[in-house]
């Protein structure tokens, strides 16, 4: 039984295998094939229908920047990235053509972000002080600086509100630690004095992202 094949009889979106494993997939070398019809087919193994992942190991694509998208999907053709788990799973879309990726980058972008749960409000509030204002005495910007004020990114700088905050550590431990992300000199430079705590509280911020951080956590008294 091949990788697809087990992973669609567990009926998980957990596997990943279907992926890396596009030749017992789908047919999607045919560059006739619309980047809609490889979303639905083959995307969706791993980042869901709409987008949204269940497993923190694939990135949430909903509402993602376009113009990233088409970056990464580009780095991913040519093995320009070379993290891990590009090399696994997204380093078998070499056949993409640059039309394919436009509609794939235009598909996802146009669906709706899903926020993730809050989980512990002092580690939360922690993360939106470095989102808001960095870490000044470690030379440490703002995540809004580049990524907007409500996480929503700009240009080529990803949405960041909504996505797992295990990727999101994960990708910041990359960016600090290896060469992998080859457009990845400014996070580089963002992140080369972020602890392990600090990189936890920001993502932790950053998967729900709510809007008071602070009323969360301390509510108004009875009157």
């Amino acid at each position: 039984m091949n990788k697809l094949a087990q992973f669609v009889s567990l009926g998980m979106l957990l596997a990943g295998s279907g992926c890396h494993d596009l030749e017992r997939s789908r047919a999607v070398d045919n560059p006739a094939v619309a980047g809609k019809t490889i979303a639905l087919q083959v995307c969706s193994n791993c980042h869901g229908v709409n987008g949204v992942s269940v497993s923190p190991t694939f990135p949430k694509l909903a509402g993602q920047r376009r113009e990233y998208l088409v970056d990464q999907l580009t780095d991913f053709k040519t093995h320009a990235r070379t993290d891990p788990n590009a090399k696994r799973f997204m380093w078998g879309f070499t056949h993409l053509s640059e039309a394919q990726i436009d509609e794939l980058a235009t598909y996802f972008s146009s669906q709706q972000p899903a926020m993730g749960e809050p989980g512990d409000r002092a580690l939360m509030g922690e993360g939106k002080a470095i989102f808001v204002s960095g870490l000044p005495d470690k030379g440490v910007a703002s995540c809004a600086s580049c990524h907007g004020q409500h996480g929503e990114g700009t240009s080529q700088f990803p949405r960041l509100a909504g996505q797992h905050a295990d990727y999101i550590v994960k990708q910041l431990l990359v960016f600090q630690r290896t060469e992998q992300r080859p457009r990845g000199g400014p996070m580089k430079a963002v992140c080369a004095n972020m602890s392990d705590e600090d990189m936890h509280a920001v993502a932790a911020y950053l998967e729900a992202f709510p809007p008071e951080t602070e009323a969360a956590a301390n509510p108004p008294a009875d009157q």
